[in-house]
């Protein structure tokens, strides 16, 4: 009898779930909004959770019934203390007895989805960011997640943060003008400098993800302000890995690191950044973008659970997923 495998990842923004046969064979994906349950809460993570797999099953033709084991990536599980919950949440909003339910935080099933070896460490920088990593043991390296409260950075929500205190500065005179101001003005419609960080200040003005692309677009136009927030983004994402990289000891080692997010496809300067910071303290990683869905990540880590070797499925699957979303 056919197995099928459902992968699911959700996080912050946009929650996938993808279901492939043992062949690696992708047959069904969906696509809801955000289901971290930091945001959401539980019952939004419920309700994303149901919905986006409903949609997969609907797409591939199949009944829940018929799954034997699922891989979940979830954005904001941070601790080991939260996987009792998490994981049963999982398994009554799916209740799905006959199929086993593994866990993990979403940036792990970037990193099975980018690398074909499995270990190595997996860079996040989307609407906020995150890293983590395996050893060849699969021993976890990690940061926490929670950005710029433990002073991580930089995912789209930190990076505007330091350009809404970069025309800040050309406003106090403490840093220098920076097309910027100019732009952001255009964005929310403030009349003048003034203005519109009073209304960053009063919340008439918000920041939002999809202003990121405003700070690529003033940095590719040459502007030394914008162009010096993305080094600082991408030596901050930098250092999150070699935290990671340092723990697990590969320093000497070769092994990938898995690109992750929006960021990284909007900016070849960031990417750049990392590369340059990463190669300090380990000379012989390499840079992979990722290039589908971090869902796939998820099939893979179900088809662990049956023993079912990556290698010998992987690029059935990563041809077959991409057919399936164009």
């Amino acid at each position: 009898m056919t197995q099928y495998f459902l992968g699911i990842d959700i996080g912050g923004t946009k929650s996938h779930a993808l279901i492939a046969d043992s062949s690696g064979r992708a047959l069904g994906f969906s696509h809801q909004g955000s289901g971290n349950p930091r945001i959401v809460g539980s019952q939004g993570f419920s309700k994303v959770l149901h919905g986006v797999v409903h949609q997969a099953l609907v797409s591939a033709g199949i009944s829940k019934h018929q799954l034997s084991h699922i891989g979940c990536g979830i954005a904001g599980y941070n601790w080991n203390s939260e996987q009792k919950s998490l994981l049963t949440t999982v398994q009554q909003s799916l209740d799905i007895p006959s199929a086993s339910v593994a866990i993990a935080n979403d940036t792990l099933i970037g990193l099975l989805a980018g690398t074909s070896a499995e270990w190595g460490v997996a860079i996040v920088a989307g609407t906020s960011c995150n890293c983590r990593g395996w050893d060849q043991n699969r021993r976890e390296g990690r940061v926490t997640g929670l950005g710029f409260m433990l002073g991580e950075a930089a995912g789209a929500l930190e990076l505007l943060i330091k350009a809404r205190q970069a025309v800040a500065f050309e406003w106090s005179q403490r840093g220098l003008p920076t097309a910027l101001t100019q732009a952001f003005m255009q964005v929310t419609g403030a009349p003048d400098i003034e203005r519109l960080i009073e209304g960053w200040a009063t919340g008439v003005y918000q920041l939002r993800p999809e202003m990121v692309p405003i700070i690529f677009q003033v940095a590719n136009e040459g502007d030394p302000v914008a162009k010096s927030l993305i080094q600082w983004a991408g030596q901050e994402l930098g250092s999150m890995a070699i935290g990671v990289i340092r723990q697990l000891g590969l320093e000497t080692l070769k092994f990938d690191t898995v690109l992750v997010g929006s960021l990284f496809r909007a900016s070849s300067l960031l990417v750049q950044i990392v590369d340059e910071t990463i190669h300090q303290a380990a000379p012989n990683a390499r840079l992979i973008q990722l290039s589908v869905p971090p869902v796939m990540g998820g099939v893979l880590l179900a088809m662990k659970q049956s023993g079912i070797i990556a290698s010998s499925v992987r690029e059935t699957l990563l041809k077959s997923t991409a057919n399936l979303l164009k």
